[in-house]
């Protein structure tokens, strides 16, 4: 196994972390983890050299912490590092947070969390957990033993992410980084900015929540297999976030024995600077050819905005373009009621116009809205 250093802490980490997200369950239930292969497959993967754990509060329905818990308990638990996250949603008060961290504490079955993290942090929850006193909490917490190192977990764009990096003395965030999503909310600029303050990075979705391994395109698979050296689309997709020596772990939600001994594999020889050239270039063309699927040329600039409607234009276009691009159409279908009660609801536009005389690109947005609702109304 590859280990990196904990950003500017004095440990080291297994480059590969098992994600305690989307373990196997029983009877398609979220909330019945099959407890049997998940001990097998923590097993296997600690035997193999990983020491990273990653749970959180809410992960399968709130029961994750508690079969990691058992788990561990089996021998386990000093062979690794844990890691789960405060359910900052929950959180309005001071008290609150040392309630949750307490029935974590009881549910994970140890007197420690290695990795404490704040949950989802963005614009409209952090200003919320700063008047509840966060930063006293953590300080207090770590004094107390009960964490040892404090973090967060951070879903929005830069802008957010960095006052929130230069706020507190962290000692570790978790950002979503992969070959897609360069770009998208901390992205590399991010990676970059936290690791240059002595913070350790932690990465997740780093195949796109199983995106950029399922349904691969012909012509994506077709660029890979014209590789030099043969590689699966998962392997090549870690080789790609690995090869970014400011990153220290990946999570990986693995589900099944085969996925942790891939990983497991790859982990072991996926370096910092290690793709080639070539290699590199290769990733430049694997994303052309995801983009040449995209349904909608939308820049997300919001100009269309406000909608007479109450129909959230981009973020509605950004959802159909990604189901188109990573083969999910038919999941984007069946979240069409989900869809309405977050961005309006695309077949409630009344024709007006105002969004085309407004966007500078030019687009038929009215067409593309009739697009989403002739995929979606088979399932209404």
């Amino acid at each position: 196994m590859q280990y990196r250093k904990f950003g500017s802490r004095d440990f080291k980490v297994s480059a590969l972390g098992f994600g305690m997200m989307r373990l196997p369950v029983i009877d398609g239930d979220s909330a019945k983890i099959d407890e049997e292969k998940t001990a097998e497959m923590v097993r296997f993967a600690v035997e193999s050299g990983v020491n990273y754990i990653d749970t959180a509060y809410n992960y399968h329905r709130e029961q994750s912490e508690i079969v990691v818990g058992k788990i561990l308990k089996d021998g386990l638990r000093d062979k690794v590092y844990l890691a789960t996250k405060c359910p900052t949603w929950l959180v309005t008060a001071r008290e609150d947070f040392d309630k949750y961290l307490d029935t974590q504490l009881e549910k994970l079955q140890t007197d420690h969390i290695d990795m404490y993290l704040l949950h989802a942090l963005n614009k409209k929850r952090w200003p919320v957990l700063k008047e509840a006193g966060v930063f006293d909490f953590l300080t207090a917490a770590k004094k107390d033993g009960r964490i040892r190192n404090a973090g967060f977990s951070f879903h929005d764009d830069l802008e957010v992410f960095k006052p929130i990096v230069d706020s507190y003395e962290w000692d570790f965030c978790q950002i979503q980084l992969n070959f897609m999503d360069e770009r998208f909310q901390a992205g590399v600029d991010g990676l970059r900015y936290a690791h240059a303050k002595g913070m350790a990075v932690v990465i997740m979705e780093p195949l796109r929540g199983g995106r950029l391994v399922k349904k691969v395109p012909d012509e994506v698979m077709g660029i890979y297999e014209a590789a030099e050296v043969k590689r699966t689309p998962a392997d090549w997709a870690l080789r790609w976030v690995w090869n970014h020596p400011e990153v220290s772990v990946i999570l990986s939600g693995m589900g099944a024995m085969r996925e942790v001994k891939e990983n497991v594999a790859t982990a072991e020889t996926a370096f910092p600077n290690s793709l080639t050239d070539k290699e590199l270039q290769m990733f430049e063309e694997v994303k052309d050819a995801y983009r040449r699927r995209t349904k909608v040329s939308c820049t997300q600039c919001e100009y269309c905005m406000p909608c007479p409607q109450g129909i959230h234009i981009p973020d509605i276009f950004d959802a159909y373009n990604n189901a188109s691009i990573y083969g999910a159409l038919e999941d984007f279908s069946r979240s069409y009621e989900r869809m309405k009660e977050h961005l309006g609801d695309p077949a409630a536009c009344a024709d007006c116009g105002n969004c085309e005389q407004a966007c500078p690109q030019g687009l038929p947005i009215r067409r593309h809205l009739r697009e989403v609702v002739s995929l979606v109304a088979p399932k209404v």
